[in-house]
């Protein structure tokens, strides 16, 4: 477990001259929540050290920010849920913070829906007394945070305690992500038949164009088998080379996906993806080794057996039928 950050957090509303807008407000220590990989390590503008008890300071999501038309330096009108009783009735709890920072952390639900404030500002705000709403937990290896969530619940040693994890919270996205990564492999496995199916056809013919030569050989004591071998090692050759450039230029292109999707979106002026839809601004690439491992062994072995049939043509030369009308 890298961290344990405790905070407080409640739905709330933001008024900004004429614009409102509803947001998350998290209650945060400053000195925690930097030990946690997560938003404080995304602030574009400001500095979480600068949300001190009683400052009343908030640092607000990018998206957020626009939508209430603020900058770094204005100040914004905090309204609670909770109203406090009056003898002329409920009046809305209200408090005015000001703005020291913006984070952008690339998913449009936390940029768009979540501020942060000093978590004894969050105390006061919402009357929450001593307590927190919660612990989050970071851990070293985020893809065992499903089972290390539950065996920290169940160690507390009662019952009422919820918990989730970062897979829970778009499950059917990460889903899609899962069902298209496996379609993109399936699509690329039918690329490489009709790339195989294109190495038959070239071989195919260099085996018409070479049965004079092949003949020839015949006549000289090369048996069908050497025949074989020699146009099978040729599509081998043919097969390794397109594998291992395809690879290469995979790799590149793919370590350099983000900056090239940057430059496209300038160039064209649009967004390929639109955090409004898909919950993210950009998809992060990164090349994992198995997985080019899996595709190029494939790869391979459809152009190593996309040989056996022209080689098998070309061992079966008759050397009297080639040479008739030379």
């Amino acid at each position: 477990m890298q961290a344990v950050v405790p905070y407080i957090e409640s739905q709330a509303m933001f008024a900004h001259g004429q614009k409102m807008a509803g947001a998350n407000v998290r209650g945060v220590l400053p000195a925690e929540e930097r030990t946690a990989t997560g938003l404080a390590q995304r602030i574009t503008a400001g500095n979480l050290d600068e949300l001190q008890s009683g400052s009343f300071t908030t640092i607000l999501g990018g998206a957020l920010a626009r939508e209430l038309n603020v900058r770094v330096g204005d100040s914004v009108i905090l309204i609670a849920p909770e109203g406090t009783a009056t003898p002329t009735g409920v009046v809305p709890r209200m408090r005015r913070f000001r703005v020291v920072g913006l984070f952008e952390s690339g998913m449009y639900e936390f940029d768009r829906g979540l501020a942060l404030v000093n978590m004894a500002d969050a105390a006061r705000l919402f009357r929450s007394g001593a307590g927190v709403t919660g612990l989050r937990l970071a851990f070293i290896d985020p893809l065992r945070a499903p089972t290390l969530v539950r065996t920290a619940a169940l160690s507390l040693g009662g019952p009422g305690y919820y918990v989730s994890d970062w897979t829970e919270d778009h499950a059917n996205f990460f889903r899609s992500i899962e069902i298209t990564k496996s379609m993109m492999f399936l699509i690329l496995l039918m690329i490489v038949a009709v790339a195989a199916f294109n190495i038959v056809a070239t071989l195919v013919m260099i085996v018409k164009e070479k049965q004079t030569d092949i003949a020839i050989l015949r006549t000289l004591g090369a048996g069908p088998r050497n025949i074989l071998v020699t146009f099978a090692i040729q599509g081998v050759l043919i097969g390794l080379a397109g594998t291992l450039c395809g690879a290469a230029l995979g790799t590149l292109l793919a370590d350099n996906l983000q900056r090239l999707v940057a430059g496209l979106e300038r160039l064209l002026g649009t967004q390929f993806l639109d955090a409004r839809v898909y919950y993210m601004s950009d998809l992060p690439a990164y090349v994992e080794g198995f997985d080019v491992f899996k595709v190029c062994s494939v790869a391979f072995l459809l152009c190593a057996l996309a040989t056996v049939y022209p080689a098998w043509r070309a061992g079966r030369t008759a050397p009297a039928e080639a040479l008739r009308h030379e």
